[in-house]
């Protein structure tokens, strides 16, 4: 990893965040694109998770819709890391929109439990493409942000993955009541097309692309470049140790599950004229944006303590680990949807702080041309823990264990990821207070409204 060196403040604010949006038009696109293709995502991941626990009346085929979104990210890694280190970046973003808009349209011939099995394969083929997609997006962000402004631009990001979160559960709830799933499907199909729109608009260097050759088929299949990120990153175990971070996260692939099953079981909201079924689903709706409000909460308050000190986005990662720990702890005994909600919020603060510290420290330290591989390497074991706790947490359900139970369970489980985080810390100098840009980082160039 490269050495931290002072940099000055970099202090999180409205301002700043106000700043970046006019005067970066890459930036800004990208982010609109994030929010239009996001919002839809939520419309529609809640639909699924409703239509199969309506379908089959299994938790455990959430789990498996769950798994059958993340898994494949796992799987496909290797080689989603390998194109975005050889293909240009935005040319991968586009293409995998379009796929994706393809893909959810398709799952508007889904009306009956007898075609369920097209939901799922259908899911497989959108969490394909989502792994070519994600990597892409977050390596690029260091090429069209400036150094000062990179924790800015995560925390933005994850700030509005949040707020999609809580907008797209909340809203979402209230379209399926009405209207139905396939209003969900067809929403979220239209807003992967005006994610393409706007990412076809941005302009900016790629360097990656120059320093690799031409991307061949073989190189799909052969392991060498893989080989060539994974001895890039074991060089450094501290670099390692940072990507590994997120794969403490399985409480995600938790959520998903055990929030469906707890607001529709033991805290449903009711609404008049509604059938109790689709009203229930407000219960969940509720449960889950609260997530994506403690989500949003989250890197707000941490970003502008940890400004840009490595020391504390490390401290941060720690702390985050334990508010996950406390937060699912504490929502076993909840006896309220309220007092629930804000024991998820708590939890997902935390979450969302491990996931934006973790990134900004590895974008930071990571050479360009490794980028692709690294964070889709990262992506695919964050993935693959996720859909581990998901099927765990749908198995369990399913055997009859209690969903405070579950909770609880989860709580004490993220005390292994604090554990090793705890351990790791020692790897650095914790006395080190530097800043987290590093001098050596090439400024990017920026698209201003020029560019309009």
């Amino acid at each position: 990893m490269e050495p931290e060196s002072e940099y000055g403040s970099n202090t999180i604010s409205l301002a700043r965040f106000r700043r970046l949006l006019r005067v970066n038009a890459n930036f800004r696109r990208l982010w609109m694109a994030q929010i239009v293709s996001e919002t839809g995502d939520w419309f529609y991941s809640l639909a699924i998770y409703s239509l199969l626990l309506e379908f089959t009346g299994r938790a455990s085929s959430i789990a498996l819709a769950l798994i059958l979104q993340v898994l494949p990210n796992a799987l496909i890694g290797p080689i989603a890391g390998v194109v975005n280190d050889r293909l240009p970046r935005k040319q991968v973003m586009i293409a995998s929109d379009l796929a994706r808009f393809a893909i959810v349209a398709a799952m508007l011939l889904v009306r009956s439990p007898s075609m369920v099995w097209l939901l799922y394969l259908l899911l497989i083929l959108e969490s394909l493409m989502w792994a070519f997609f994600e990597p892409a997006r977050t390596a690029v962000i260091p090429n069209i942000t400036s150094q000062q402004d990179l924790l800015l631009a995560n925390t933005v990001s994850a700030t509005t993955w949040s707020v999609n979160l809580v907008a797209g559960a909340m809203f979402g709830g209230i379209v399926m009541a009405l209207l139905g799933y396939q209003a969900a499907f067809l929403l979220n199909a239209l807003s992967f097309l005006a994610s393409a729109a706007l990412i076809g608009r941005m302009h900016f260097r790629e360097p990656h692309a120059k320093v690799h050759n031409a991307l061949r088929v073989r190189d799909l299949v052969h392991y060498s470049p893989m080989l060539d990120g994974l001895r890039y990153v074991k060089g450094d175990v501290r670099l390692l140790a940072t990507m590994l971070a997120k794969a403490g996260l399985a409480n995600m692939g938790v959520s998903w599950v055990l929030f469906t099953v707890m607001g529709e079981r033991n805290f449903p909201l009711r609404w008049p004229g509604l059938a109790p079924q689709r009203a229930a689903v407000l219960g969940m709706s509720l449960m889950i944006g609260a997530r994506g409000l403690g989500a949003l909460m989250g890197p707000l308050v941490s970003a502008r303590w940890a400004s840009d000190r490595q020391d504390r986005l490390r401290l941060g990662i720690l702390c985050g680990f334990l508010a996950v720990g406390v937060g699912y702890g504490c929502l076993s005994g909840a006896g309220s949807l309220e007092s629930a909600c804000l024991w998820v919020m708590l939890a997902h603060c935390g979450g969302s702080t491990v996931w934006v510290f973790g990134t900004t420290l590895l974008q930071i330290n990571v050479e360009d041309r490794y980028r692709g591989r690294v964070f889709s390497a990262e992506l695919g074991l964050s993935m693959l823990t996720l859909a581990a706790g998901a099927y765990l947490t749908g198995i369990l359900l399913d055997h009859g264990i209690a969903p405070r139970a579950v909770a609880l369970g989860t709580g004490f489980c993220m005390l292994i990821p604090a554990t090793a985080w705890a351990i790791a810390l020692r790897l650095w100098n914790t006395s080190s207070r530097r800043s987290v840009l590093a001098p050596e980082q090439q400024e990017p160039e920026l698209s201003t409204e020029a560019d309009e």
